[in-house]
């Protein structure tokens, strides 16, 4: 198929504003199904796994495709829930342009918002479709007043291709075009043509009304997504580099004819054929039963069958070209954010990044099979879903598991349960706090030991000092007259680094630290690379305790949609739970309230929000930023950590 005539575009929204329905509605309009599947049902296409048709919403991001009017139109499904955004942020390195659901009896709400910023930061175009239009009470020409003020005034409601408002803003997006608007008048054609230019260069955004449910508006929001969205030869150019100079920028060229270009965003393990390696190819071809180059490992990787996927079915493809997403089994070591490319000419493309988990827990196997299998579950669980972490606490012996939320990780134990079959129990959550320190000072790490033969001998000072928030760890050697020699100083810095990612108070990493290595000693013959790492752990540990340590605590954005009879309620409780109010909203008959609270006092807020609303209540939080744990929470959570240590060097 012709490149041109490719469309790749992703679902995206606030939860249960109507995603899977509208994919279910353009599969069905474009005779791919013969029958429409139901959300309540369990019979989509794209939510498919047990757990989504549990939930009765998405979970994971799913594939299909569809072909109307000589166009083939590739669609990812994306969660809506904040615990699930990293299939949101995986799907948008895929595509070429979005479709934007907004629900017409909520408005932009939490979700609709975090959408659009993701949508601004790969700067990928965007067409919006109001959902629910034909429900009683809906007023569109607030709704759309909504999507101007919150998002983008450039939103513009397409109901007639002669409406004066669209051709003025067609028009105003292209110097050429307004010239001639100013003297004359635009046609048919270019209006289409100036309307397609500014929706790919992000100056318009069409607004279309509806309803998935009734399939009403849903031809008009296939026929915008082939006339306005741009083909993958039109999207902007990714972000690549040089494998040999990652400092030196490159330029990949979207071709179909050029050299192969591809970029792994997901992995999925199937319970038939194993791994499923998901990616994007950006130029050139790729064949069944050939091989590619793993830019990142370095290694060349054969395949076998290429799989084009719908839903859970997967239908095999001789070649993939330009602008196709795809899915590959049995790969050995791809993973996500690796670069493919062909062996004449690499080129590696910028990896994603994802939010770091925000929440985790301790998990213990039921029995001694279960014990056994674990592990290899959780790894397969991780390779899924980078914002899924795993692992070992050498203070508690523990395995942990680490999420965005604690829906995550309830999905991710059911998993355990359903898919391979393991057992857990859940300990309680813990939170990822950060040590760090109020004030700098220096202090000596010595390591000696003789016991018979050559000893271990280590020597150094470090002086330490807080940086700024955010900046993490630094490492300055300031060492001269070869008091300690060169070849251990990289021992020192190796043996701080561990220290910090230990802890030194509370057993948490310590961050926003400058450690300076100012002197030291060194012993001719004792002296070794293992005698100064121990050295220097034992530096850092003695200068964050002289240096004023801090707990540092992860606050959550949470977004609180109440209704008016529960304002009082929910304000009080924010405040019990130290939360910070940062903003408000009326609508309707509905409060939209925006505050920053820490994680902490945030476990079983669904809960205590259904009670306080009489269930009417709904809220979305994700991670802001990390701020000082007060003293008395802080000193609580240090003196259980000492005397669990303490604890284990009596036994």
């Amino acid at each position: 198929m012709d490149v041109r005539a490719k469309r790749n575009l992703i679902l995206l929204g606030h939860a249960q504003s109507g995603k899977t329905t509208l994919a279910e509605s353009m599969l069905f309009a474009c005779k791919t199904t013969s029958r429409k599947g139901s959300v309540t049902d369990g019979t989509t296409v794209s939510d498919y796994s047990f757990d989504e048709i549990e939930r009765k919403s998405s979970v994971n991001a799913s594939l299909m495709f569809c072909d109307y009017k000589g166009y083939r139109i590739q669609i990812i499904d994306a969660p809506g829930y904040a615990d699930f955004l990293g299939d949101v942020i995986a799907g948008l390195r895929a595509v070429d342009g979005a479709i934007l659901i907004v629900d017409a009896s909520a408005g932009v709400e939490a979700g609709t918002s975090r959408a659009w910023e993701l949508l601004e930061e790969q700067n990928l175009p965007c067409i919006i479709f109001v959902n629910k239009a034909d429900k009683d009470g809906v007023d569109i020409k607030k709704v759309l007043a909504a999507i101007k003020e919150q998002l983008s005034k450039n939103a513009l409601l397409v109901d007639r291709m002669d409406s004066p408002d669209l051709i003025e803003a067609v028009a105003e997006s292209d110097d050429a075009l307004l010239e001639k608007y100013l003297d004359a008048s635009l046609s048919p054609q270019e209006i289409v043509e100036g309307l397609h230019k500014a929706v790919d260069t992000r100056k318009v955004f069409p607004v279309f009304a509806g309803s998935a449910l009734s399939d009403k508006g849903v031809a008009d929001v296939l026929d915008a997504v082939i006339k306005y969205l741009p083909s993958p030869l039109e999207r902007p150019q990714v972000l690549a580099h040089d494998p040999l100079h990652p400092e030196v920028a490159k330029e990949v060229r979207f071709s179909q004819d050029g050299s192969l270009s591809a970029f792994v965003f997901k992995n999925i393990s199937d319970p038939y054929v194993g791994q499923l390696t998901l990616m994007r190819v950006f130029s050139g071809k790729l064949t069944s039963n050939t091989a590619f180059v793993n830019v990142n490992k370095h290694i060349k990787e054969r395949i076998g069958q290429i799989l084009i996927l719908q839903g859970k079915e997967q239908r095999p493809v001789d070649v993939a070209t330009c602008g196709d997403i795809i899915a590959i089994p049995k790969l050995r070591e791809t993973l996500a954010s690796d670069s493919i490319c062909a062996e004449r000419e690499s080129v590696l493309l910028d990896p994603l990044i994802f939010p770091e988990p925000a929440i985790s827990a301790s998990v213990k196997p039921k029995s001694r099979e279960d014990e056994e299998k674990i592990s290899i579950a959780l790894h397969k669980l991780s390779l899924e879903d980078p914002t899924f972490r795993v692992s070992h606490d050498p203070q508690t012996k523990e395995m942990i598991i680490a999420g965005m939320g604690d829906q995550h990780l309830e999905v991710m134990v059911k998993r355990l349960k359903k898919r391979f079959n393991v057992d857990v129990e859940l300990g309680k959550p813990k939170i990822s706090y950060k040590e760090t320190i109020t004030r700098k000072t220096r202090v000596q790490g010595k390591f000696k030991r003789q016991s018979g033969g050559r000893g271990q001998y280590g020597d150094c000072w470090i002086e330490i000092e807080p940086i700024e928030r955010g900046k993490g760890f630094e490492f300055v050697d300031k060492i001269f007259g070869g008091a300690i020699p060169r070849n251990f100083i990289p021992s020192v810095e190796k043996g701080v680094r561990q220290a910090c990612c230990e802890g030194a108070v509370a057993g948490y990493p310590i961050v926003d630290v400058r450690v300076t290595l100012v002197d030291g000693s060194y012993h001719d013959v004792d002296s070794s690379d293992m005698a100064f790492q121990i050295a220097g752990a034992m530096a850092l540990r003695k200068a964050v305790q002289e240096a004023g340590p801090q707990l540092l605590e992860p606050v959550m954005e949470a977004t609180i949609t109440i209704p008016d009879d529960s304002l009082g309620a929910i304000t009080g409780d924010i405040n019990s739970r130290r939360g910070r109010m940062i903003g408000m909203d009326v609508r309707a008959h509905t409060h939209i309230i925006k505050a920053n609270v820490p994680l902490t006092e945030m476990f079983a807020y669904a809960n205590d929000l259904r009670s306080l609303t009489g269930g009417r209540g709904v809220y979305i939080m994700r991670f802001s930023h990390y701020e000082v744990m007060p003293q008395k929470q802080a000193q609580s959570i240090m003196g259980a950590y000492q005397a669990a240590k303490k604890h284990d060097i009596e036994i």
